[in-house]
């Protein structure tokens, strides 16, 4: 008998250390694990709410139609509050329970905290929303639905510069951003090619976000014609309050970060009229994709989808996609998953509400942007 206990110890031992030698992330269930990682609470939370949401919505129409190539779709949001430790938290406690693949982050610094955690495992990364040329550069796994800053400063000087919006143009960006000051360089560098002046730079700080009065003054001073601004929604509404305010008449031209400003609390968004910005995405848009997305978001969240939940909506289907293409199944371990999605990725052409869109093994999707102008309280396509 003692040499049955014996026996029986050692095996389970044995047993023991093999469980805890295997992979965390394969799985013997019939079912895709799918993260995503946003800011669902905090100043951010227009974007990361946005995200959640359209992914999830995705997901649900994607198991009613019969799941990816037979397999249903689980998915797991987790908040990081628009904070990089707290993304590789959330990032290591959704590995933990089982993701497979990651869709986000959503914003630039938590995402490329995270992508260095997810190159390390040879995890797969599609970042609706991070725009920092950093977000997909720590490895080969990553790819984005959305623009890059560079392409986005350079296309937002393309467009002022074709559309003669201004000759005498003034830049505020948050210097202590890696988005804001990202889209900023490649803006200016633009702009040396186009009919206009950059005639007075301004920036702040995440710890001086508050008063832009001495900014905006000298934005007055300089005769501005039109300010750029390339940062988030928060705190572009108080930039407007304030600006108008001290009565400073401009145009104003964002991003795709000022996208949700319409979303804002208590703010009027009278203060927005004939604001501009670059997206992949408008409500407005005729096309029957949209027009569905739309609908179907605004039943099931009460509200309309901002462009972060339109880059959403399409990851999940882009993912959908490239696994189709890859032959990938649920019984994979996530780093067999990603070296099949990284070839898939680079072979399919994805039309969704943002567009048409192709990668290349840099991560990089090629697509045409749009403007849009608000125009009482809505988005409306510009020319």
């Amino acid at each position: 008998m003692k040499n049955l206990r014996k026996v029986l110890c050692v095996t389970m031992a044995a047993a023991m250390t093999t469980a805890l030698a295997l992979p965390a992330a394969v799985f013997a269930d019939d079912t895709f694990h799918i993260g995503m990682i946003g800011p669902i609470t905090g100043a951010a939370a227009i974007y990361g709410s946005a995200v959640a949401n359209a992914g999830q919505l995705a997901v649900d129409e994607i198991n009613e139609a019969g799941g990816i190539a037979g397999f249903q779709v689980e998915y797991t949001a987790e908040d990081d509050e628009h904070d990089a430790e707290k993304s590789v938290n959330a990032y290591n406690s959704l590995k933990d329970k089982g993701m497979q693949m990651l869709l986000g982050t959503v914003t630039s610094a938590p995402c490329i905290a995270v992508e260095a955690e997810a190159a390390a495992d040879n995890m797969f990364l599609l970042t609706p929303s991070g725009t920092a040329v950093e977000c997909i550069q720590a490895g080969d796994n990553a790819f984005r639905v959305c623009f890059s800053d560079p392409a986005q400063g350079t296309a937002a000087a393309q467009y002022i510069g074709e559309h003669g919006l201004a000759e005498k143009v003034g830049v505020l960006y948050n210097s202590s951003d890696v988005y804001s000051t990202g889209v900023y360089a490649t803006f200016r560098a633009e702009a040396e090619n186009q009919p206009f002046e950059i005639v007075e730079d301004q920036s702040f700080t995440d710890d001086s976000n508050k008063d832009f009065s001495t900014q905006l003054l000298a934005f007055k001073d300089a005769g501005c014609e039109l300010i750029f601004v390339p940062f988030y929604y928060d705190p572009a509404y108080l930039v407007l309050g304030q600006a108008a305010d001290m009565g400073l008449e401009t145009k104003w031209f964002g991003v795709d970060g000022m996208d949700g400003i319409l979303s804002v609390e208590n703010f009027d968004t009278s203060l927005a009229e004939d604001v501009m910005l670059l997206t992949p995405f408008s409500v407005s848009a005729e096309d029957e994709l949209t027009q569905n997305f739309v609908a179907k978001y605004k039943e099931a969240y009460g509200e309309e989808p901002n462009q972060f939940a339109a880059d959403a909506y399409d990851g999940v289907y882009i993912m959908k996609q490239a696994i189709e293409q890859a032959g990938v199944t649920p019984d994979m371990s996530y780093s067999e998953i990603c070296d099949a999605l990284k070839t898939a990725m680079t072979e399919i052409e994805f039309t969704g509400v943002t567009g048409t869109i192709t990668w290349d093994a840099s991560g990089e999707p090629t697509k045409a942007p749009m403007a849009v102008v608000i125009k009482n309280g809505a988005y409306e396509l510009m020319d």
